[in-house]
């Protein structure tokens, strides 16, 4: 009954966004417990807080953009278009153009890559970001970029990991990609 009901929510997902939900049923069928706990993460996940939309997203396609170029980012993508982010800043998230997004999102923008590059610059964005929304604001950047970064890892550990492709977000074609500078002063440990 319950993998019935989870299924049913599967194609539901597959069918509003054209999305290759295979990675999911697998899980589903081969252990229901697993899948339990995935929706639990999921619920992390789709927290969204105190945050604005834009900045809420701004987190979200720059984290899944860090490990993926393919449908995973196009989920993100349709995701925020849906929820009401203009095309127009949804196209300067994924080109990295902070010149035309409002100066909170680029800031974000920028959270999220010295976060994951694990670069100390972080620092002095955090104190930004708790000035503005508080450690609740933070919490929900640190689910959206933590979160986010898991999906193509499990695609890629279940064998369905992508060649990178174009995203579209309306009539335009793009490519994704992580920017020069983020890593400048990583610290890898």
């Amino acid at each position: 009954m319950f993998r019935y009901m989870f299924n049913k929510m599967l194609l539901t997902l597959k069918k509003r966004y054209d999305y290759d939900i295979r990675y999911q049923q697998d899980i589903l069928k081969a252990d229901l417990g697993a899948y339990s706990k995935f929706m639990g993460f999921q619920m992390m996940a789709s927290h969204s807080g105190n945050l604005p939309t834009e900045v809420l997203y701004a987190a979200r396609i720059r984290a899944i953009i860090w490990d993926d170029c393919g449908p995973c980012t196009q989920l993100v993508v349709d995701m925020a278009l849906e929820a009401k982010v203009k095309p127009d800043m949804v196209r300067a998230i994924i080109d990295r153009d902070f010149s035309n997004v409002p100066d909170n999102v680029a800031m974000v923008m920028q959270f999220t890559e010295f976060v994951l590059a694990h670069n100390p610059e972080a620092d002095d964005l955090r104190d930004r970001i708790l000035a503005l929304w508080g450690q609740r604001g933070l919490i929900t950047l640190g689910f959206a970029i933590s979160s986010y970064r898991v999906y193509p890892a499990l695609k890629y550990s279940l064998g369905y990991g992508t060649a990178c492709s174009k995203v579209q977000v309306n009539d335009a074609s793009l490519a994704p990609g992580r920017g020069p500078d983020a890593v400048i002063g990583a610290q890898h440990g």
